[in-house]
């Protein structure tokens, strides 16, 4: 049965329901009691009640405002048949991350993609997800809610053309447990510039342990350190720590891949794009020079990082231009990494303006 303005609703893969007030582009917009909204697709709602039924409901719900207790008691119906938690060894420490599947990762132009939230912990989330374009002063929320410990939350989905709408993306979180002591984690809040022609590239698609094909994830939380564009509520300077190097069903546990981390190394070439637009968000002001020793600093980061694994393959995204880029990686190549192969990348899966560094072979004459 479709849901429609009006119906009382259950959510099919959370807690929570309510009646729909608005439905837009294959998303519901449902309030609870307490006349707070919640996004969530059209799919993952189950109708409980008619709209007919639910009329004078409907016209009694307000303004959305945060409810007075926003984690649901024990005694709440949406909580009575809620299993207990499975802790897992290490989970104290909090994991995030936010990632963008393709669903079909050979017609990418043509696709759509799901954004998950991945939850890589013990704790609750309390969370909301939001977009927003660069010409727009507010955010739109996409998705708000509770995300279980150990899960991985389907938030939404994009199509092709969403994606010209999003230049930047937000995530605000409040970790916490139900029903027992524990460590008290600091809310974070995560914004990043989101660079949609990324998700016409397959070389921007990464392998990730919490996904079986290549996705573009987000390093929100890791080890319960904030990363690149995270920051925790209330601080006056983001921390801003470097992002590590990179190595579906609805909703799903965590599955972790065991894979030695030598073998994540050398398992998939590791793609660096040098484009100064790719490395820092503003760089008005750089000259030539400044933007050419940016991309060289963070090209030896890169190679000093990775020298320890033989047989690595990196490869780096110059461009063409005038082929300044290209012309100063060669040198650094033929003097201060003379134990590395080198050669054009693959046309066909990087385009033109791509070099393959393979770690560890012999020296190749330039």
């Amino acid at each position: 049965m479709a849901a429609k303005i009006g119906d009382t609703v259950r959510f099919l893969n959370d807690i929570g329901g309510g009646v729909i007030v608005k439905i837009k582009d294959n998303m519901a917009y449902v309030a609870d009691d307490d006349g707070f909204e919640t996004p969530i697709l059209l799919r993952e709602c189950v109708v409980v009640g008619q709209a007919s039924q639910t009329a004078k409901k409907v016209e009694a719900v307000v303004s959305p405002r945060i409810p007075e207790n926003a984690v649901p008691s024990k005694s709440t119906d949406a909580t009575v048949d809620a299993e207990p938690v499975e802790e897992t060894d290490g989970g104290d420490v909090l994991n995030i991350v936010l990632a963008f599947e393709a669903h079909d990762l050979r017609h990418l132009s043509l696709t759509g993609f799901d954004a998950y939230l991945v939850n890589d912990s013990n704790y609750y989330l309390y969370f909301t997800f939001m977009t927003k374009p660069e010409s727009d002063a507010e955010w739109m929320t996409r998705y708000a809610g509770v995300v279980e410990p150990n899960f991985q939350l389907l938030l939404t989905e994009l199509s092709t053309a969403d994606l010209p709408e999003i230049d930047r993306i937000a995530v605000q979180f409040v970790a916490f447990k139900r029903d027992k002591a524990f460590e008290l984690k600091a809310p974070i809040a995560f914004e990043s510039r989101f660079d949609s022609s990324k998700f016409a590239r397959l070389h921007c698609f990464h392998s990730n342990v919490y996904f079986d094909d290549p996705v573009i994830a987000y390093d929100i939380v890791k080890d319960d350190a904030a990363q690149r564009g995270a920051y925790e509520i209330g601080d006056a300077i983001a921390k801003d720590s470097e992002k590590a190097p990179a190595e579906a069903p609805k909703s799903r546990p965590v599955k972790k891949h065991h894979t030695s981390v030598k073998a994540q190394k050398n398992a998939d070439p590791l793609v660096v794009d040098l484009h100064i637009g790719e490395l820092i968000d503003d760089y008005a002001g750089l000259s030539n020079a400044d933007i050419l020793n940016y991309q060289i600093d963070r090209f030896r980061e890169t190679m000093d990082e990775n020298m320890r694994f033989g047989g690595k393959k990196i490869i780096f995204i110059h461009g063409k231009g005038e082929g300044v880029l290209r012309q100063a990686l060669l040198k650094e190549l033929n003097y201060r990494y003379k134990n590395c192969d080198v050669q054009d990348a693959s046309f066909r899966e990087y385009g033109y303006g791509a070099t393959q560094v393979t770690i560890g072979s012999r020296p190749k004459k330039l």
